[in-house]
């Protein structure tokens, strides 16, 4: 039987309504405007964009003709992705709200939020999703650097008053924490690296590794640095006996690598989390 043909992916194009700076390194950019009623929103909490970024100096006029510019751009001029989850959604008003770590002039996303106004444009792919907490669950247990600080927040946000868990958030410092409204059975529990993230300051690990488990029905969620992903798999399913199946432990990026790198790389043994 003849495959069907994969369904041609939407680029959805929205405008910037405006911007917060949140923390000294997290900037949020509330995007709107008609294509807003376009876009198909899933129902999970780690909804997740791959917003499209292209050289300015090259004038290209978003949403992009992706398989024209194949024919007239070399690829390493071709606009380029980076994935981010989605914050909030506000229906009524319309609006998405995308939180961006920023430090200075690194990367692509982060400077482009940091100097974002209103009016300027912005096209992606998606929602894409895969996780949202279970209501029935006894317990959750959800942990990651900044990079999944927003799929967290809003999964907390979204659990219901009697609800049960452990959120475990690392970042830089006291002054990177943001107010997220838990139910009062959840803690949220902030890790200071007192750095920026590196193998030697990061302690996601190490704090997952002490978090008691109880028996029952208990749904994880951790995301964050490939690496550190990778130790807390092994300790969590190798030597804890933790079941994998319904587990969402994935990495939301690599060290020392730019998304394009970390994204090829899923393709190759170094890229994989899971080890079976």
């Amino acid at each position: 039987m003849t495959p069907a043909p994969r369904k041609p992916r939407r680029q959805h194009l929205l405008t910037v309504q405006h911007t917060e700076h949140l923390t000294p390194h997290m900037v949020r950019v509330v995007l709107g405007g008609d294509g807003f009623s376009g876009i198909e929103f899933k129902e999970d909490t780690d909804q997740y964009i791959k917003l499209l970024f292209a050289d300015p100096a090259l004038g290209l006029q978003r949403p992009y003709d992706l398989d024209a510019l194949r024919d007239q751009l070399p690829q390493d001029q071709m606009p380029v992705t980076r994935t981010y989850t989605i914050r909030h959604i506000d229906r009524e008003r319309q609006h998405i709200w995308v939180d961006f770590v920023i430090h200075g002039d690194e990367g692509i996303a982060g400077p482009w939020a940091a100097g974002a106004q209103p009016g300027d444009q912005i096209s992606f792919f998606g929602p894409g999703s895969g996780y949202a907490p279970r209501p029935e669950a006894d317990w959750h247990l959800l942990a990651g650097d900044e990079s999944a600080l927003p799929a967290i927040a809003a999964s907390v946000e979204s659990m219901p008053a009697q609800a049960q868990g452990l959120a475990l958030i690392e970042v830089r410092d006291a002054a990177e924490e943001q107010p997220i409204a838990a139910p009062a059975g959840v803690e949220v529990r902030w890790l200071h690296r007192g750095a920026d993230f590196s193998p030697e300051t990061t302690q996601l690990t190490a704090a997952v590794a002490e978090v008691e488990i109880p028996s029952g029905d208990v749904q994880i969620f951790i995301h964050g640095e490939r690496e550190q992903m990778k130790a807390i798999r092994r300790n969590l399913v190798k030597e804890r006996g933790v079941d994998r199946r319904g587990m969402s432990l994935s990495a939301y990026w690599a060290y020392g690598r730019v998304e394009d790198q970390f994204q090829a790389e899923k393709r190759t043994p170094v890229g994989q989390i899971d080890e079976d």
